[in-house]
């Protein structure tokens, strides 16, 4: 009579046990890929926690950003949502928040009408300065259990996974422009 092994449980793994998941996970690719988005779900709510104090949202804080390393040139808005850390971010009415809070300041171009140029207020590069610190400290606290070296191939390995995606996670305006050449 033939006896039967038991059978070996698959791991389980820490995204799984966070997410309090039973069953196994289709592959490692899905594995990796749910715990990418926890993960930046994580580091996302820790940036709202320093500047939602401040009355921004963590898109506002990036488009604040943009526009005040843009200089004294300004910005065109189109520039600023491509430089979004996440672009499907409604642009217009978020930088409408920010001129009603006085923090940005907008002007047609001239001669192009069509264009319209932002730049950072006093208010807003001093809300910046005093979020500054605050903000690369949590920079650091959401790293600090990689060492350099780990940072390094970490940044590395998302630079491989995100320019591998590059078309997949276009903006649509982008995707359009792209297929129609």
């Amino acid at each position: 009579m033939p006896t039967s092994r038991p059978t070996q449980r698959p791991r389980v793994s820490a995204i799984q046990r966070e997410l309090r998941q039973t069953k196994p996970v289709r592959s490692v690719a899905q594995e990796a890929t749910v715990a990418l988005l926890r993960t930046a779900s994580i580091v996302n709510r820790a940036a709202a926690r320093v500047v939602e104090p401040a009355g921004l949202s963590v898109a506002q804080y990036n488009a604040l950003r943009i526009i005040r390393g843009a200089g004294t040139g300004g910005i065109a808005t189109l520039s600023i949502r491509e430089r979004m850390i996440d672009e499907g971010t409604t642009i217009t009415r978020l930088l409408d928040k920010l001129e009603d809070a006085g923090l940005i300041r907008r002007e047609r171009s001239v001669p192009d009408r069509r264009q319209v140029m932002c730049y950072a207020t006093d208010a807003g590069r001093a809300l910046l300065d005093d979020l500054d610190p605050r903000v690369n400290a949590m920079d650091e606290e959401v790293v600090s259990a990689l060492n350099r070296e780990q940072l390094e191939q970490f940044i590395e390995l998302l630079d491989v996974v995100r320019s591998s995606n590059a078309a997949r996670g276009a903006p649509r305006t982008a995707m359009r422009s792209a297929r129609s050449r």
